[in-house]
C-alpha cells in the first residue's frame, strides 16, 4: 500500500550571478518588475506584490537590492550586490518547473557571466496526498494509534 505514496514537497533552485551588469542589480524597478512578472512566465501564482528594497548595511560596498514574492506555491527571492557584480536568486515550489528555463532566462536579463547552480528537491518525505497516508502519519510521526 505504502508504494502507492507519492512524495516530495518540491524543488529548490539556488543560483549565484557573478560578473552581473552592475546597473541592472541597482535597478529597483527592473527587479520589482522580474519579481512581479516572472511567477506567471513560469506558471505559478503570485500571491501578493513583490516586496523589494534598497539595503545599506555596516559595510559599505556590500549594499544592494533584496525582494522577494510570495506564490501559491511557495517564494522566489534575490538579492544583489551591485559593487560585486553578484546576485543570489531562489526559486522555491511545490509545483515542478524547469529549472534550466529558468536560470537561462535569469541570466540574460543581469547579463551573468559566471553562474553556479544547486538544484535540491525538497521534503522528500513529505506526503503529497494526505488521505493516503493517514494512518502513516498518525502511528509512526505522531505516536498516536490508528
Amino acid at each position: 500500500m505504502m508504494e502507492d505514496i507519492e512524495y516530495g514537497f518540491g524543488q529548490h533552485l539556488m543560483m549565484d550571478g557573478y560578473g552581473c551588469d552592475r546597473e541592472k542589480l541597482m535597478d529597483i524597478d527592473g527587479i520589482y518588475n522580474f519579481l512581479s512578472s516572472y511567477p506567471e512566465e513560469i506558471d505559478m501564482t503570485k500571491i501578493m506584490p513583490p516586496y523589494v528594497f534598497k539595503y545599506a548595511g555596516l559595510v559599505p560596498e556590500d549594499w544592494g537590492i533584496s525582494g522577494f514574492v510570495i506564490i501559491a506555491e511557495s517564494h522566489i527571492s534575490i538579492h544583489t550586490f551591485p559593487d560585486k557584480s553578484y546576485l543570489s536568486v531562489d526559486i522555491f515550489s511545490c509545483k515542478q518547473f524547469d529549472g534550466q528555463a529558468a536560470i537561462n532566462y535569469i541570466s540574460k536579463l543581469f547579463d551573468i557571466q559566471k553562474v553556479e547552480v544547486k538544484f535540491l528537491d525538497r521534503g522528500l518525505e513529505f506526503p503529497k496526498v494526505i488521505r493516503k497516508v493517514h494512518n502513516f502519519i498518525n502511528t509512526e510521526r505522531m505516536g498516536m494509534t490508528a
